[in-house]
């Protein structure tokens, strides 16, 4: 069995994944921000989960982290790649102090992680980097426009990274979920200009959770699951003229799905990711 590191390990999609992989016998380092919230999943895990204060963009804060691992669990041999927010709001009606901060967490932020855990796993002689993107990563979607930036920012860069090292120790996995049952996805249903949230039914976060530690075993180059809405979705992101027929399309199809979402005020969350 693997240490594994999780970020964004306090909610959402990372503490399910955290979860599951104690559950499977692995030793896990929960990585967050929210401290106080890694610490009470890490205690009710038992001695197997360790807890970790993380600012993902900190590369200061990622040395510390993998050094807490190493002195109590070991060194980490998996890292997955979680932590993500999300801005709610169509581009025009965010700052750009919102832009940026998507940039800086949902991009800047796995870049780091993965440049503090490549020389580690490197030396050690072996580790697996899985990297928690999205569905969005392949299509530009209405309300989502600087997340889902960022989402195609990140898969082009793990998958640069991957192929530069691919004659090393280490293996790459990325892994892109649907919407999935998290904070990050209630907020998303209740701002308008997120409506094609209601275009399809949402996961929950056990079940993507269920597929990330798999990945540890199956070390797969790319997950979409599920895999039939992920397949469309990634042959209609190559065709320009069929995403903007299609996109404006499923949206007005979500729109009539939805309950009726009230205009929330933007908000964000560090505990992992939802699209």
């Amino acid at each position: 069995m693997s240490v594994v590191m999780v970020t964004g390990a306090a909610g959402g999609i990372g503490a399910a994944t955290a979860r599951e992989a104690v559950r499977r016998g692995h030793r896990v380092v929960l990585a967050d921000i929210d401290v106080a919230g890694a610490t009470r999943l890490a205690d009710r895990l038992g001695s197997a989960a360790l807890a970790v204060e993380l600012d993902i963009r900190d590369e200061d804060a990622w040395e510390a982290a993998f050094e807490s691992a190493a002195s109590r669990l070991g060194p980490v041999e998996v890292l997955i790649n979680n932590a993500g927010i999300i801005h709610t709001g169509y581009a025009r009606q965010l700052s750009m102090a919102q832009h940026r901060h998507m940039v800086e967490v949902n991009l800047i932020g796995p870049m780091t992680g993965m440049m503090a855990a490549l020389p580690r796993m490197r030396a050690q002689g072996h580790g697996h980097i899985i990297t928690i993107c999205s569905m969005s990563s392949f299509m530009p979607l209405i309300g989502y426009t600087s997340y889902g930036a960022t989402k195609h920012g990140l898969r082009a860069f793990h998958h640069s990274v991957a192929i530069e090292e691919r004659d090393g120790p280490v293996t790459f996995s990325i892994i892109h979920p649907p919407g999935t049952r998290t904070p990050m996805l209630e907020q998303e249903m209740a701002d308008p200009s997120s409506v094609i949230t209601f275009a399809e039914k949402p996961l929950t976060p056990e079940a993507v959770a269920s597929v990330i530690v798999d990945a540890i075993v199956k070390k797969p180059v790319e997950v979409v699951h599920p895999a039939l809405a992920g397949r469309f979705q990634r042959v209609a992101g190559v065709f320009p003229r069929l995403m903007h027929f299609a996109i404006p399309r499923v949206a007005a199809m979500a729109r009539r799905r939805s309950p009726g979402a009230g205009a929330a005020p933007p908000t964000t969350r560090e505990q992992g990711d939802s699209t």
